[in-house]
């Protein structure tokens, strides 16, 4: 069943149409004998070039959230360890309020990445409240016998955070150059229909049945790779199979299972 979800965002009713336009076009190519040997260099340099450029720019920013969602949690984690191990009077009331405080906060992330842009200040309020409530018990630490030099440390664990948040904020905010995205659209549509006379000249290489081959794999190809550009330009709306997933519960899990070991 994943397979089949995976292939129906890859080849949608964008790729049927697309397909019909193109054997549309050949077929009336054939019909009034209109043939003629295209280069398909024009294909590689309007289209294939910066569909390959834009999947691969996006697939940078999506690994590069993956980075800084996985910075946020180490020092997370190493925060709330400070709290356990690096104090003289440990107390598990201010460990529980800084992993509650973590959680809250990878929920305000996921909501602000997830959510539309007219909701994101209101989203980043929450998050840098989270950071204001984590500052302060860390300087409660002070209070338990942390160290000030151990004290200085889980600020610039802090520091750290609130630099991958900013850049995850960034990439969620951010997209693939607009102008080149609008580019390959529009020959996407406009090529696989102006190609027909070269689809007929192919076919005739061709049984007279499999005329069709060309144009409908040609489509599929095209709209399949703009499809795959699609999915991960945004890697946390949750659509696509390659997004990242904030999950805010099975990290405060994995921090309460810190202290059953």
């Amino acid at each position: 069943m994943r397979t089949l979800r995976t292939t129906a965002r890859v080849v949608n009713l964008k790729s049927v149409l697309i397909s019909a336009l193109a054997f549309a076009s050949t077929l009336l190519s054939m019909k009034f004998g209109i043939v003629a040997d295209f280069p398909l260099t024009l294909i590689a340099t309007a289209i294939v070039f910066p569909l390959v450029f834009s999947i691969s720019t996006a697939y940078s920013r999506r690994e590069r959230a993956l980075e800084e969602y996985g910075s946020i949690k180490a020092h997370g984690r190493s925060l709330y360890l400070a709290a356990r191990d690096w104090v003289d009077r440990p107390q598990r009331s201010r460990r529980d309020a800084i992993g509650e405080a973590l959680r809250q906060l990878l929920v305000a992330c996921r909501d602000l990445v997830s959510g539309p842009k007219a909701e994101a200040a209101a989203h980043e309020a929450r998050v840098y409240r989270c950071f204001s409530e984590l500052s302060d018990l860390l300087r409660q630490l002070r209070a338990d016998g942390l160290a000030a030099t151990e004290a200085s440390r889980c600020n610039q664990y802090l520091s750290r955070m609130m630099a991958a948040f900013e850049n995850i904020k960034h990439i969620y905010e951010y997209r693939t150059p607009r102008s080149l995205r609008a580019f390959s659209d529009f020959f996407i549509l406009l090529l696989p229909v102006l190609y027909g006379p070269y689809f007929a000249f192919q076919a005739l290489k061709f049984r007279s049945d499999l005329f069709w081959v060309m144009p409908i794999l040609f489509a599929l190809i095209l709209v399949g790779l703009a499809n795959i550009q699609d999915q991960l330009e945004n890697p946390f709306d949750r659509i696509g199979e390659d997004d990242v997933a904030i999950d805010p519960d099975r990290f405060a899990d994995s921090l309460a299972l810190e202290d059953s070991r």
